[in-house]
């Protein structure tokens, strides 16, 4: 079984407390595809210059935010791990020279329970949690994920979980997105559709708004994308199955990756 890989928005914390079009669409996307044996997340609030990963057995849940309603601080999300799947990334960043570190005891942050709680609400399927590095090259953050291709074959589901669109001070109470915002997701989907990976890589010096869209305190959330594409490197195939924004300028977007 050969899953599809995805970069998926995970928005603001309360999106695990909402019912609306995304996170319907979350729930749909979950129950549609195959079980996975297990899921990867490359997540943007685990910012790290060296490779690190969860290799718990059991998940505490983080509630790495403040400021939200309290209704928010008493989710879970208990998902068990796999030391078995740890190892074998292990294995898989030993093979491309790549220096890693497994952290026990970390448990999942925001970026990675809350799109799972929505997609997989049970919390029944193992997860390992993957730290991204926002100060590495997008071609090296691409070839990092590439790395970890071959898990695609073995029923591990592989996700980048960001925002492309993620400037927390340029929100606002607007129902409709800033048309720099469409801007810069149009000039981003043009590039995945064709998969220019040069274009792509050099986003901060060709893409339209790229200093609002993308400031230089918010590259962690942007850089997933390039995790999720190298996971994808085989067949090169990318597909928006969503995008919608919240607060005029927060970019809510899955990329199937295929």
């Amino acid at each position: 079984m050969k899953l599809p890989s995805f970069f998926i928005a995970h928005g603001s914390p309360l999106l695990a407390l909402e019912d609306n079009d995304y996170t319907r669409f979350l729930e749909r996307l979950g129950q549609e595809l195959e079980a996975p044996r297990g899921i990867v997340v490359f997540s943007a609030h685990w910012d790290s210059p060296e490779q690190l990963l969860t290799v718990d057995e059991l998940h505490e849940t983080q509630h790495d935010f403040y400021g939200f309603p309290e209704e928010v601080y008493t989710l879970t999300y208990p998902a068990p791990g796999d030391p078995a799947l740890t190892r074998r990334i292990s294995e898989l960043f030993k093979d491309n020279n790549l220096s890693h570190q497994p952290v026990l005891g970390r448990g999942l942050d925001h970026g990675v329970w809350v799109i799972l709680k929505k997609m997989f609400p049970n919390a029944d399927i193992p997860v390992v949690a993957l730290s991204v590095d926002s100060l590495r090259s997008p071609k090296e953050q691409y070839n990092i994920g590439r790395m970890l291709a071959p898990l695609r074959d073995e029923g591990i589901l592989l996700i980048g979980s960001g925002g492309l669109v993620h400037n927390l001070r340029m929100l606002s109470e607007s129902e409709q997105p800033e048309d720099w915002a469409l801007e810069f997701d149009a000039w981003i989907a043009k590039g995945l559709e064709a998969w220019d990976l040069p274009s792509l890589f050099a986003y901060e010096k060709k893409a339209p708004h790229v200093r609002d869209a993308v400031p230089s305190y918010g590259r962690e959330h942007f850089a997933p994308l390039f995790y999720a594409m190298g996971t994808a490197d085989g067949s090169r195939k990318a597909e928006r199955i969503f995008q919608a924004y919240q607060y005029g300028t927060l970019s809510l977007n899955c990329w199937k990756l295929d």
